[in-house]
């Protein structure tokens, strides 16, 4: 396997899972973990995340995520490196699968980022952009026919996944009401096992 690593000339990255953060946090400025529902299954013991700083966005915060962002770029005052990580999910036997809802999350996320002037992007994460780009207004309903909710409604926790969709891009005031509001940063982080 190459050691090369073709991300690093790019400002936004992009990968999935432990294994994707574990290949772009050594050289990132921030991680952030694109985390859009609760996990079904068990989760691994909590990952130390050592030195890069980590948030966490959710369906409620990607435009702070990346105002957060562009404030941390200010304060170095010179190129900042941002890798986005989608969460993603754990298969019945315990496989790591790709959530949709995170992979749209992260879009999101790469997408805000963008926005504001940081769209040196990779194209892997260009891919998730677009897809949130031509998916957007459907966010909602792609979320809650997800497999990763499917799954949790049939475990009785579909309160959960209607908590997390409410979150997500506000129609009405009342609905910028329910936005999460702040910028989690973490130290350590269970991945889906």
């Amino acid at each position: 396997m190459s050691e090369f690593l073709p991300q690093q000339k790019y400002q936004v990255r992009f990968d999935v899972g432990l294994a994707g953060f574990q290949a772009l946090a050594g050289d990132a400025d921030v991680i952030i973990l694109a985390d859009a529902l609760p996990t079904v299954g068990d989760t691994a013991p909590a990952t130390p995340l050592g030195g890069p700083r980590v948030i966490v966005a959710d369906l409620g915060n990607p435009a702070r995520v990346a105002e957060w962002v562009l404030a941390r770029q200010s304060e170095k005052a010179d190129r900042f490196s941002v890798a986005v990580i989608a969460v993603g999910e754990q298969r019945r036997d315990g496989s790591p699968r790709p959530a949709v809802e995170d992979f749209l999350l992260a879009g999101e996320v790469i997408d805000e980022l963008a926005r504001l002037g940081i769209d040196h992007c990779s194209p892997e994460a260009a891919a998730p952009s677009a897809g949130f780009l031509g998916l957007h207004r459907a966010l909602r309903h792609l979320v809650s026919a997800s497999e990763t909710a499917v799954a949790l409604g049939a475990a009785g926790r579909g309160d959960e996944v209607r908590s997390a969709i409410d979150l997500a891009r506000p129609h009405t005031a009342t609905d910028a009401a329910r936005q999460s509001a702040e910028i989690r940063r973490v130290r350590e982080f269970r991945f889906p096992a």
